[in-house]
């Protein structure tokens, strides 16, 4: 297994729809094997292959005791929303804001052996699933945020200081990891 390198806003896979998967073999499952090994180094609770600059609809996630992937997720929505939370991602370090999502989901889809699986799920496991399905369809959640929050994210993201932010995140997975996380940023 590998660490791989998370890639940062503004590099043009994280907005491209990613393509489902049609073949498993020994390639889909060491991307998943390396995605959650990768997810569990930065302690993050989801990682999408848009983030490690492969663009199939693909996702692990790792919420309290739930673990687990899923290829070519299909979600089914509740209609109501949970209370908004605060969401982060790992491809907009330093930024955060509340999110609206839907309460509960339930999201149909194969494993990297091409076996059906289904992740059924509210609260925060509901919420990662959302998120990284948004991933696969080139969306952040930086969309999804109420117009005076994207204002203020987007002023974030803008200011000067930004850039140092996301390069020193990614040196300092780099360095912590002792990998070559700095090869995915795209600027």
């Amino acid at each position: 297994m590998a660490i791989l390198g998370i890639r940062i806003i503004g590099d043009p896979v994280l907005r491209t729809p990613a393509q489902e998967v049609t073949e498993f073999g020994p390639e889909i499952q060491k991307l998943v094997d390396d995605m959650e090994q990768t997810m569990e180094n930065v302690d993050g609770a989801g990682l999408a292959a848009p983030q490690v600059g492969v663009s199939l609809r693909v996702f692990t996630y790792q919420i309290g005791k739930e673990r687990g992937h899923i290829i070519n997720p299909v979600l089914e929505l509740s209609e109501d929303f949970q209370p908004d939370e605060i969401e982060g991602c790992l491809s907009i370090p330093g930024i955060s804001a509340p999110v609206p999502r839907r309460r509960q989901v339930v999201a149909s889809g194969v494993d990297k052996f091409g076996k059906p699986v289904r992740i059924a799920g509210e609260g925060m496991l509901a919420r990662c699933v959302q998120h990284e399905t948004d991933h696969l369809d080139g969306i952040l959640f930086l969309d999804r945020l109420a117009p005076e929050e994207k204002k203020a994210a987007w002023r974030t993201l803008r200011a000067g200081n930004y850039e140092q932010t996301a390069t020193a995140t990614v040196a300092q997975r780099a360095g912590f990891l002792g990998s070559s996380f700095g090869a995915g940023m795209g600027n």
